[in-house]
């Protein structure tokens, strides 16, 4: 069972950027972000296969964030752009190693969040 540490979360202003950070404790086949505004349900909103690099985003984030490793793919980050004040949420590191699932930003198993807050 992979342990997930995020970090990074903060109050930003619109406009602003970010950039969370998670570390693993053992390689998985894919790792993601998904957010979740309490009440309501979570949204996946990035993944990135640990083999091969590529990259999947949710249409809300989609030209604003980028998911990228380190090269020991362990460490995935969140570099987030142009943030809005509908990007406030509790932001989760998550891992998958269903490749069809972590294309739908559908993940398995997560670490503790995260909270971003855009005024």
């Amino acid at each position: 069972h992979v342990q997930l540490v995020e970090s990074g979360g903060r109050l930003v202003q619109a406009g602003g950027s970010l950039r969370l950070s998670c570390v693993a404790s053992g390689w998985s086949q894919c790792m993601g972000w998904f957010r979740q505004v309490s009440g309501k349900e979570r949204e996946g909103i990035a993944s990135i296969f640990s083999s091969s690099g590529s990259t999947f985003y949710a249409d809300s984030v989609k030209g604003r964030f980028t998911i990228s490793q380190d090269a020991a793919k362990t460490t995935v980050y969140l570099q987030m752009n142009a943030l809005k004040p509908e990007d406030t949420a509790m932001y989760y590191c998550a891992v998958q190693n269903a490749l069809g699932r972590c294309t739908r930003l559908e993940f398995g198993s997560w670490g503790q969040g995260t909270q971003v807050t855009v005024s």
